[in-house]
C-alpha cells in the first residue's frame, strides 16, 4: 500500500505541474488578449499577463475548496492593495517612503480584519503596483486599476480550472472523494 502511494506521488506532482502550467498559459493569453486595448503599452500588457499568471498560481490548488479559499484570500489582498495604491497615486507620485508606508498598511489592514492569509500577498501586490507606477509616472494612477483587472482574470482562470478538474475527478471516481488530494502550493507567508 505504501509503495503504491510512493509511486503515485510523482505522477500526481507531474499532473499538478502540467495543470498549473496550462492554467498559467490560459490566464496569460486571456489577459494579453482581453486587455490589449486598455493596457498602456505592449510592455504593460505583458506585465498584466504576468500579474494574471501569478494570481492563477496563487489560486490553483489541489481541490476546489482550497482553490476557492485561496481565491478569496487573493482577491481580499488585491482589493486592499488596489484601494491604497489608487488613493495614494491619485494624489502623489511614486516615492520610496510612500512605497514603504503603503506596504506597511497593506500588511496591517488584512491582519486587523481577520485575513492573515492576505497580509503578504497584499504587500507584494502593493509593491508591484507602486514600482510599476514609478516606471510610468504620467499615468501612474491607472496602474492599480489595470492590475486589479489582470488579477481578476488570473483568479477566474485558476478557479475555473480547479472547478473543471474537480468535475473531471468526480467522473473518474464515480462521485467518490479521493483520499489523496495531491500536491498543493501554499502562498508565501
Amino acid at each position: 500500500m505504501k509503495a503504491d502511494l510512493l509511486r503515485a506521488a510523482p505522477v500526481k506532482t507531474l499532473s499538478y505541474a502540467v495543470t498549473v502550467g496550462l492554467a498559467s498559459l490560459l490566464s496569460y493569453w486571456l489577459t494579453v488578449t482581453i486587455m490589449s486595448d486598455v493596457h498602456l503599452s505592449h510592455e504593460d500588457g505583458r506585465l498584466g499577463g504576468m500579474c494574471a499568471v501569478i494570481a492563477t498560481i496563487f489560486v490553483l490548488r489541489a481541490s476546489r475548496q482550497k482553490s476557492l479559499h485561496a481565491a478569496f484570500a487573493r482577491m481580499s489582498a488585491t482589493l486592499v492593495s488596489f484601494a491604497l495604491c489608487l488613493a495614494y497615486l491619485a494624489i502623489w507620485p511614486f516615492h520610496p517612503w510612500g512605497l514603504a508606508l503603503l506596504v506597511a498598511i497593506s500588511v496591517l489592514i488584512p491582519g486587523l480584519i481577520g485575513q492573515p492569509d492576505a497580509e503578504v500577498t497584499a504587500a507584494i501586490s502593493t509593491t508591484v503596483i507602486m514600482v510599476v507606477a514609478s516606471l510610468s509616472p504620467r499615468e501612474a494612477w491607472k496602474e492599480p486599476i489595470l492590475r486589479l483587472a489582470d488579477t481578476i482574470i488570473g483568479v477566474a482562470a485558476g478557479v475555473a480550472v480547479a472547478i473543471l478538474l474537480n468535475e473531471i475527478g468526480k467522473g473518474r471516481r464515480g462521485g467518490r472523494r479521493s483520499q489523496h488530494e495531491g500536491p498543493q502550493a501554499d502562498p508565501p507567508g
